[in-house]
């Protein structure tokens, strides 16, 4: 072999050496591309199920409610001199609730309360020894709606979501101790900006105020009326409120007596009592 035809086929073996790295790094690179399509397809597809998921969470029909609130509250009346619950059918998977039909010749108060609310306590501990008087003696009703309008104060525990679910088991077990048990919760009413009561501590409360129904310990402790805490919340403050002028309810507590807010003094029994004889009904 010459020098020159030497030369011609290092060169061609060179040329052929460069192809063959050439047609790697092609496929190389067209493997690359098609796994970041890839990756971009499944990560896109994630996505759209998490929103399809999120979407289909915000459409399901609100779970049932507790027995005994058909109206987002318990109402409680005068029978023979002693304070019973009105018992009524729980709100339907999906469903709405059911406004009270009162009787505009007693006075029918209403009150949308938080456990966790220091005014509603004020409220609680000032005017219900009078407001069951009133009731015991026929001439008076008395229906409470718990809500959650302060689980931003309980330091992520969602105490104010949790005492109302706690109270919606008792009313749902064992309504008869309905009223023992909101008065346990205020006389236990934890700070704001605290925890609040465990789960098990309201289970055991409930037991203490005499809700000792099997049911009403694990529907406490699994939260089986949260959901319908945060249905109820939204419709209170959002929709209209029934048996009063008031588009929404704006604060706790919010009190109504024949469908006239009170605004006057929480502590002051005079005044309290001065509005509902004004307001309250022929009785």
């Amino acid at each position: 072999m010459s020098e020159n035809q030497g030369k011609k086929a290092r060169r061609d073996e060179a040329r052929e050496r460069a192809r063959v790295a050439r047609e790697k790094q092609q496929a190389r690179r067209r493997r690359n591309r098609t796994l970041t399509i890839s990756g971009i397809i499944v990560g896109g597809l994630a996505v759209v199920s998490a929103v399809v998921l999120v979407i289909a969470n915000s459409v399901q029909p609100a779970g049932p409610g507790p027995a005994n609130m058909a109206s987002d509250g318990i109402v409680l009346h005068g029978v023979d001199g002693k304070i019973e619950p009105v018992t009524t059918k729980a709100i339907p998977e999906g469903g709405k609730p059911t406004p009270t039909k009162q009787d505009d010749s007693v006075a029918n108060i209403t009150v949308y309360s938080d456990y966790m609310c220091p005014y509603c306590n004020q409220f609680e501990t000032a005017q219900m020894s009078q407001i069951e008087q009133w009731v015991k003696d026929g001439s008076a009703t008395l229906e409470l709606h718990p809500f959650n309008l302060l689980d931003r104060v309980s330091l992520g525990s969602k105490y104010s979501t949790r005492s109302a679910a706690a109270a919606a088991c008792v009313a749902n077990d064992d309504p008869q101790d309905f009223l023992a048990y909101n008065t346990a919760l205020y006389a236990n009413q934890p700070s704001e900006n605290t925890r609040g009561l465990t789960n098990d501590e309201l289970a055991s409360l409930a037991a203490k105020a005499g809700a000792t129904s099997k049911d009403v310990a694990s529907c406490i402790t699994d939260q089986e009326f949260a959901g319908w805490v945060t249905d109820a919340t939204n419709r209170a403050l959002n929709e209209k409120i029934p048996n009063s002028s008031l588009d929404k309810v704006t604060g706790t507590p919010t009190i109504i007596v024949n469908g006239k807010q009170y605004t006057g003094s929480l502590t002051d029994t005079d005044a309290f009592s001065a509005f509902v004889l004004q307001n309250g009904g022929k009785a």
